[in-house]
């Protein structure tokens, strides 16, 4: 919930990685089944019929994924639904949808296909290997093509045979070429770029790499073919500093655009304003949150980003395609203190295990 109380703005924000302890009479299973979960955490998955986002709560098991409704910040007692793990084919990247450039895609034995979303790169591969893992497991004699998080200890990839100027035609292509974005760098704005990890998924799902170490292999050879060029300052300082192969950054604040249209919107000082400025920051951690509603008490499932310098908390609705964020707190002045299940402030000797975040804009 959000109140206003002089000139001080309240906002409550519960962690996700606290909720298990917050599932009221759910029953979270005996010590043995609790030791078969491999991992868990929230996703956005698309629905069957109706194809819109809804956030679930995922529980991986060695030989399936079940998957559960949030509600009032309360896990269901029953799951909602199971994805058979015996068989299955695991897509990551998955980019056939333009403003969710973090899905994973999986089909099960019957050809039944299920579309997962996370919070960052990072999660997004961590539960393609974990469940890619446990599919190798349930079937140790089938040969798995390797998801772009697997085998980054591969050897490069032997450029000799890579006609570089169609990498870029393909690049370039209107219908399944990469993703022209606008991007945000200290109150600096660019137009028609992308970052490196763009690049980098794009050449994985496209299947122009098998790896990510084979994409950015094949980025950093478009890199010194002068078919790309950096922008920005972390991408540009990689290419004065870091050493020959490492100048290419499969990382999503470096930034980078086609020669031929390079394109910056104006002067530094042109394109500031509030939400440049608010969103220009470095990102420091992503993830989601349970947030208390603004006029109604109900929690609700949130992407949250930290950025600092300028210190700002974004928060975006994972249900919605739109990339712009549904609301800000400012950090200047911003007061943070824990409280218990009752919403009042916990002892400094102790907090609950279920504590809530307040957040205090003064």
């Amino acid at each position: 919930m959000t109140k206003n109380s002089g000139t001080i703005k309240y906002t409550k924000l519960l962690p996700v990685a606290l909720t298990r302890s917050q599932t009221g009479n759910v029953n979270m299973g005996t010590e043995s089944e609790n030791k078969s979960v491999l991992k868990e955490g929230f996703l956005v998955k698309r629905g069957h019929v109706v194809h819109n986002w809804k956030v679930r709560w995922f529980v991986l098991k060695p030989d399936r994924l079940l998957y559960y409704k949030y509600e009032s910040g309360k896990r269901d007692s029953s799951h909602r639904g199971t994805i058979s793990l015996n068989n299955c084919n695991i897509i990551c990247p998955y980019l056939e949808y333009e403003n969710r450039p973090l899905v994973l895609r999986l089909q099960t034995s019957t050809s039944e296909e299920h579309f997962l979303e996370a919070c960052k790169r990072e999660e997004r591969d961590e539960w393609a290997e974990a469940i890619g893992a446990a599919v190798q497991k349930l079937n140790p004699h089938k040969t798995q093509t390797p998801s772009s998080s697997q085998n980054k200890g591969s050897t490069s990839l032997q450029l000799h045979n890579v006609n570089l100027s169609q990498v870029v035609d393909s690049m370039y292509d209107v219908h399944t070429g990469i993703r022209l974005c606008s991007h945000v760098e200290q109150g600096s704005s660019y137009t028609n770029c992308f970052s490196g990890s763009a690049v980098v998924d794009w050449l994985v799902f496209n299947k122009l790499s098998l790896t990510r170490v084979e994409a950015v292999t094949l980025a950093s050879a478009l890199l010194d073919d002068g078919s790309l060029r950096p922008i920005g300052i972390r991408s540009a300082d990689a290419l004065r500093n870091a050493a020959l192969g490492e100048q290419f950054l499969d990382d999503s604040t470096a930034l980078y655009c086609f020669s031929q249209s390079f394109q910056k919107r104006g002067s530094v000082k042109a394109e500031k304003s509030l939400s440049a400025v608010e969103l220009s920051g470095k990102v420091v951690k992503r993830g989601y949150l349970l947030k208390q509603g603004h006029k109604v008490k109900n929690w609700k499932v949130r992407l949250f980003v930290l950025r600092a310098e300028p210190g700002f908390l974004h928060y975006y609705d994972p249900s919605k395609d739109d990339i712009t964020p549904v609301g800000s707190i400012s950090l200047r002045g911003c007061l943070v203190s824990a409280l218990d299940d009752n919403g009042t402030p916990s002892g400094e000797s102790h907090l609950s295990q279920a504590s809530i975040t307040e957040l205090s804009e003064v």
